[in-house]
């Protein structure tokens, strides 16, 4: 590839071919068409022809199993999963943070729901209160920690009450920052840039 030649912009693509797919998971074109006879890459036949296609979410899907980077499909976007009970807070932190091109946002209101989408979605952060209704937020930290697709995920704490000695817990099972309730967006956008060393400058 000359200097002067840039690779597609995949990020607004909704369905792929085959050949597309390999290049985007940089694979050849033969090993997934070989994935999609086995049935581990799903999608569909053009009708009246051999020519296999495969959806956006169903690639996505495909790539993060298999540890494939997902930066050609997502472009530079940070996944950032909000996990808390408060609906008033989740709103505020989705509304804030979507705002801002650099991100995108998931959400969940308890630690079972929380766990589901950090294997499906991969976040690079988790926004994650310490109190939820069936998990308190050091045993979700603990089992993200173990699985070994995300123990490098950061995880930023956030709770109201809670005492020094417990803060220090949380770090040490795997938290990389708490941020105590309330605060300002401000603060918590800070934080977030800092864990995912980011610029500061919004988008």
């Amino acid at each position: 590839m000359t200097s002067q030649e840039q690779q597609p912009d995949w990020t607004d693509k909704k369905v792929f071919t085959t050949g597309e797919a390999a290049s985007v998971c940089r694979v050849s074109q033969q090993t997934i068409i070989r994935c999609f006879d086995n049935g581990r890459l799903q999608g569909f036949r053009v009708p009246g022809s051999k020519f296999r296609r495969i959806p956006r979410d169903e690639l996505l899907r495909f790539m993060r199993e298999n540890n494939i980077p997902t930066d050609a499909l997502e472009g530079s976007r940070r996944r950032v999963l909000i996990v808390d009970d408060d609906p008033q807070i989740v709103d505020l932190l989705q509304e804030m943070l979507r705002r801002d091109t650099r991100f995108e946002i998931e959400t969940a209101s308890n630690g079972y729901d929380a766990g589901l989408l950090t294997e499906r979605f991969r976040p690079h952060l988790i926004v994650l209160d310490y109190m939820l209704p069936d998990l308190n937020g050091d045993v979700v930290c603990e089992r993200v920690r173990e699985n070994p697709n995300t123990q490098d995920t950061k995880i930023l704490f956030v709770s109201g009450v809670i005492e020094r000695d417990r803060i220090d817990r949380l770090l040490r099972v795997g938290g990389n920052a708490f941020l105590k309730k309330p605060f300002t967006v401000g603060a918590l956008l800070d934080e977030i840039t800092r864990l995912l060393d980011l610029s500061t400058t919004r988008r």
